[in-house]
Formats: C-alpha cells, structure tokens, sequence
C-alpha cells in the first residue's frame, strides 16, 4: 500500500510539472503580470510564484528529496534555499543586475535532477551550497513580480513564498522518507531525479529561444 501511494504520488507530481513546463507563458505571473498592491495580493503572489513557475517548483521538491536523504542537517539545506531566496529577491529590488538569470535558474534545476539521479548518497557538502546559490538565483526571478510594490507588500511576498516552499519541500521530504527505505525506493528517487532534471532542460531550452 506505500508504494502504490507512493508511485501515485510521484506520477502526480510529475504530470504537473510537466503540465506546468509545457505552458511557460504563465510560469512567473502569479497576479496576471500585475504588481500586488495590498498585503493580502503580496501574500498570495507569494504562494503562487513558487507553484505555477515549474523551474523553482522542481528544484523546491529536489531539494525536499536530499533533505530527507542527507541525514543530519537536512534542514538547513532548505533554511538556506529560502534564506538566499529572499536576498535574490532584494537584490533584484535594488536594481543589482544579474545577466542570464532564467537560464541560470533552469541549470539549478538540472543539477539538482542529476545529484539524484546520478547518486544514492546525497551529501549536505554539496547540497547546502547548491541551495544556497540557486536560491540566490531564483529569488531574483521572483522579485520580477514584486517591482514597484510597496514595502508591507513586498514583506508579505517574502512570507508568502518562505511559507510555501518550506511546507512543499518539507512534505516532499517527509513521503521520500517513507518510500525510501523500500526496495523500490532507490529506483523511485532516480525516477524523479531524472523527471526534474528533464524540467530543467525544458525551462532551459525555452528561456534559450525566448531570449
């Protein structure tokens, strides 16, 4: 019965990225393209853009996947992700100018699917940096949203998407501890390592053609 649940809840998971990749248009627009204009549209914008957008969807799950195989300190591989994410965010705010971003988002995510899908052994040496930049690099992208808004707007942004991806990264951890420990449970984790990766590659490829 684990299994089944478990098999149920990676193919879930993978239709929706794919569903969510295949549609890019709408990946980084949470409020229709608008900027929030009360705390209670920076909050939900902050929900949203972590979800709809596939690139940091994939990479919020990866990295609840290593937290649940990295034994001691898994935690603090997504304390960083959100930490860093926040400061991406401000830095986009202040007009710091990082070229390229999008595509260096998209090659975060097809890291993090080959560190799974290459290893059973998930290290925090190398998870915790890889977190720690990519939440750089895609805090900038979500500060896309946020130009112009007012500073409590801003905030609830920030709580928004803090909120989100801890409760989706730590869920994703919790049900990869449980399916880890079967004997399909290695083969499972390769599966979406390989699925995340190919997300990666998808949102590289369009950021290319789009550029």
């Amino acid at each position: 019965m684990r299994q089944l649940k478990a098999s149920s809840a990676i193919a879930t998971g993978t239709a929706l990225l794919l569903h969510l990749a295949a549609n890019p248009a709408a990946a980084h627009h949470p409020t229709g393209g608008q900027t929030p204009a009360t705390l209670w549209h920076g909050l939900l914008s902050g929900f949203g853009h972590p979800v709809i957008g596939p690139d940091h969807l994939a990479f919020i799950i990866a990295i609840g996947i290593a937290a649940a195989l990295v034994g001691n300190g898994s935690l603090a591989i997504i304390v960083a992700f959100i930490a860093t994410s926040t400061i991406g965010v401000l830095l986009h705010l202040a007009s710091f100018n990082l070229p390229v971003v999008e595509p260096l988002v998209a090659l975060s995510v097809v890291a993090a699917g080959l560190l799974l899908l290459v290893t059973s052994e998930q290290r925090r040496h190398v998870w915790l940096p890889l977190a720690a930049a990519a939440g750089l690099l895609h805090g900038y992208a979500f500060g896309e949203s946020v130009i112009g808004a007012e500073q409590g707007v801003i905030g609830a942004y920030l709580a928004g998407i803090a909120v989100v991806a801890t409760v989706i990264a730590w869920g994703i951890a919790q049900l990869t501890r449980r399916f880890a420990a079967m004997e399909v449970g290695p083969q499972r984790i390769r599966i979406a390592g390989g699925v995340v990766g190919c997300i990666g590659l998808i949102m590289l490829l369009a950021s290319l053609i789009g550029a």
